[in-house]
């Protein structure tokens, strides 16, 4: 069987790295299978003095059984992977974090969800520092990999698998155990078979504004149970529900989130994809592309300052980004020769845009207009992380 090539996460381990240097601990968040426990080991062998817990290892479990008596000795750094099957630690590692003089930092590690991040947050306030984490990006596996990256996702397995086919089949494992295992861990009861459907229309919904009414009479629930279902599959990081951004410019401005399939690989799984050649030509090309480029440009950015834009008169705005002073927005442009559209000029004078990019497949940055750039994915993510 051909080895697994290892791809280097060097962003990632530096950030987290930092981060431990300068806080007491640190949640390392992201969903199931997206690499987080690889990097944990790698933070953990470069750390003189480590100590690992799997709490999905029953006889890791069986160590805390008195877990104040198994972690109050422990020195330099612990870790703590799938912390979402033992939240009744969260109070005592707030004991354990306020010692001072403090001899064991701890790097926590769960798949993301609303009970997770709310029992951090109550629990941890002022000791925390929070790492949101994803599969593979393009700048991680390079840019020679593109397509493949586009077609199969971010996961690592689904990403590094021998075929295709292969890659489908693990997409297609990862949904089934999620829905059927992951969510009832989390300690949600939703009939699996009714998050596989919201999950497939979501796909369906991919790119577009959220309107919940309408997927809630397709499902035949109401509508509070399909935004509780949302908040499910953005906590767990499966989901994106991108923010509208609004101000007093004196237009209708649409305020309903735009939602996305988070991993682009999962995304054509619901879709029934199996080939590039099959993405190519399926009506939901372009809303893909958008979908991929968002979120490996989010990945180089802060989200919290990430928008979109659009009016009730037809302008839209792909991405609107805030960055100190500075005003910028991208549109997503699956063309290798993308021009200057009447949206993106009503979106630079609207929104006062210092620039405006429009991130296409190809490779070769040239202007559109004087603040309009036709600019590839990785020089895009190349700039945004400057």
């Amino acid at each position: 069987m051909r080895a697994m090539k290892r791809f280097q996460r060097s962003d990632l381990l530096q950030r987290i790295s930092g981060l431990l240097q300068n806080n007491r601990s640190v949640a390392l968040l992201g969903p199931r299978q997206c690499g987080k426990t690889t990097l944990a080991r790698e933070v953990a062998a470069a750390t003189e003095d480590a100590t690992y817990f799997d709490l999905e290892n029953p006889s890791d479990l069986a160590r805390l059984t008195d877990p104040m008596l198994a972690l109050e000795p422990l020195r330099g750094l612990v870790v703590l992977d799938e912390i979402q099957r033992r939240p009744d630690l969260m109070p005592l590692l707030r004991v354990l974090l306020d010692r001072n003089p403090l001899p064991a930092k701890f790097l926590i590690l769960g798949s993301a969800s609303p009970d997770i991040i709310r029992g951090t947050s109550e629990s941890l306030a002022g000791r925390i520092a929070f790492v949101d984490m994803h599969g593979f990006n393009l700048q991680e596996i390079g840019t020679d990999s593109v397509r493949k990256l586009w077609l199969r996702g971010g996961f690592p397995p689904a990403f590094t698998a021998q075929s295709d086919a292969d890659s489908l089949q693990w997409r297609l494992d990862f949904i089934r155990t999620f829905v059927e295992r992951d969510l009832p861990m989390f300690g949600y009861s939703p009939a699996p078979e009714t998050i596989r459907r919201f999950l497939m229309m979501l796909a369906h919904y991919h790119g577009q504004t959220w309107n919940g009414s309408e997927i809630a009479r397709s499902l035949q629930v109401s509508h509070p149970t399909t935004r509780h279902y949302a908040d499910l599959l953005c906590g767990a990081f499966l989901v994106r529900r991108l923010p509208p951004w609004f101000e007093n410019v004196g237009k209708r401005i649409v305020k309903s989130p735009k939602m996305y399939v988070r991993d682009s690989g999962l995304l054509h799984a619901l879709l029934g994809l199996d080939t590039f050649s099959a993405l190519e030509s399926h009506p939901k090309l372009g809303a893909s592309w958008e979908g991929f480029a968002l979120e490996n440009l989010l990945s180089v950015l802060n989200e919290r300052n990430a928008y979109f834009w659009a009016t009730q008169g037809g302008a839209e705005l792909d991405l609107f980004y805030i960055d100190g002073n500075s005003r910028l927005g991208v549109e997503f442009k699956y063309s290798s020769a993308p021009t200057s559209t009447r949206s993106m000029h009503i979106a630079m004078n609207d929104l006062s845009l210092d620039h405006l990019y429009v991130v296409h497949p190809g490779s070769r940055p040239f202007p559109l207009t004087e603040k309009i750039t036709a600019i590839g994915l990785p020089e895009a993510m190349e700039l945004f992380a400057k």
